[in-house]
């Protein structure tokens, strides 16, 4: 069946690669994290100038400790929503597979990345014990909002959804493991994370990229919005509003802050740089979503 990349070969092919690359570059969470290592005083987990609060004047009220607290505590916030997302990205996958060839590479790349996920969310998991942390999550809405992103995408749409929280947090764990002045713990959950994301990335956007030129009218447009709605949802639940009251701060009154700190927009807006620019070059923008992205603060300053 011809696509834009010529055949369906080319499909098989990309698979076998990513197989390949799952088999010379895997890990195991349990073994290659140190998790007995104690925890560094007066190192961040995240780089200062990314959390929520930098730069508003409340930020410059909090101790150098309430700072350090509250990046620990954005960090298990956000790898609390990359388990809820992942759970939802596996129940995707395994949907898009179901009516498929089982012995295709295709096919049996997505079952490798399922692995991948499972043993990511377990990863997740122990970050937050190690953290010492609640287990934030996405909240009730989310939670059943997603319920109806898991049973309904397809197709392009799926792929293209996946990307949100795949790109965002692969910009933002590259940035981590590259900081040396990090809690290493943190680097080193980051680093296994970008390496296997790296090919789930691939997968993605290769199927978005095989279908988007034949999405109809009416499903481009249904996808768009589809595609809004899950950017607004993910990103403004990556920081829980319970976070800010873990460090004495007002919850309302720092999320309120937090949501208008244009340090925040120009965070969330670079780590999303490259996904906006590959929906653009795959018309998944515009329509009656764009309100929904200015509200996500994923474009950054720029709408």
């Amino acid at each position: 069946m011809p696509t834009t990349h010529g055949t369906v070969t080319d499909r098989e092919r990309v698979a076998e690669r990513l197989l390949a690359a799952s088999h010379s570059h895997a890990f195991d969470p349990i073994t290659d994290v140190d998790w007995d290592a104690p925890l560094l005083d007066g190192a961040y987990f995240l780089p200062a100038h990314r959390v929520s609060l930098y730069g508003t004047p409340t930020w410059e009220r909090m101790s150098e400790r309430q700072r350090i607290d509250l990046s620990r505590h954005e960090v298990a916030s956000m790898a609390s929503v990359g388990i809820w997302f992942e759970v939802v990205l596996m129940q995707l996958l395994i949907r898009h597979v179901y009516d498929r060839p089982l012995t295709s590479r295709h096919v049996q790349y997505a079952f490798m990345e399922i692995a991948e996920e499972c043993r990511h969310s377990t990863m997740f998991g122990r970050l937050i014990d190690k953290l010492e942390c609640p287990e934030y999550g996405p909240g009730p809405y989310a939670h059943m909002a997603a319920r109806a992103m898991k049973t309904l995408g397809s197709g392009v749409q799926a792929f293209a959804m996946a990307l949100i929280a795949e790109e965002v947090l692969d910009t933002m764990q590259r940035e981590m493991m590259a900081d040396e002045s990090l809690q290493p713990i943190t680097r080193q959950t980051a680093r296994i994370h970008v390496i296997e994301e790296a090919r789930h990335v691939r997968y993605a956007r290769d199927e978005v990229t095989r279908g988007a030129p034949h999405m109809s009218r009416a499903e481009r447009a249904i996808t768009r919005l589809a595609l809004a709605r899950a950017a607004h949802i993910i990103a403004t639940r990556l920081v829980h509003p319970g976070v800010y009251a873990a460090v004495g701060l007002d919850p309302a009154e720092a999320y309120k802050a937090a949501r208008a700190n244009p340090h925040r927009l120009d965070t969330l807006g670079h780590w999303s740089r490259r996904l906006i620019a590959f929906y653009d070059e795959h018309g998944l923008l515009g329509g009656p979503g764009r309100r929904l992205w200015r509200a996500s603060g994923l474009m950054g300053r720029q709408i």
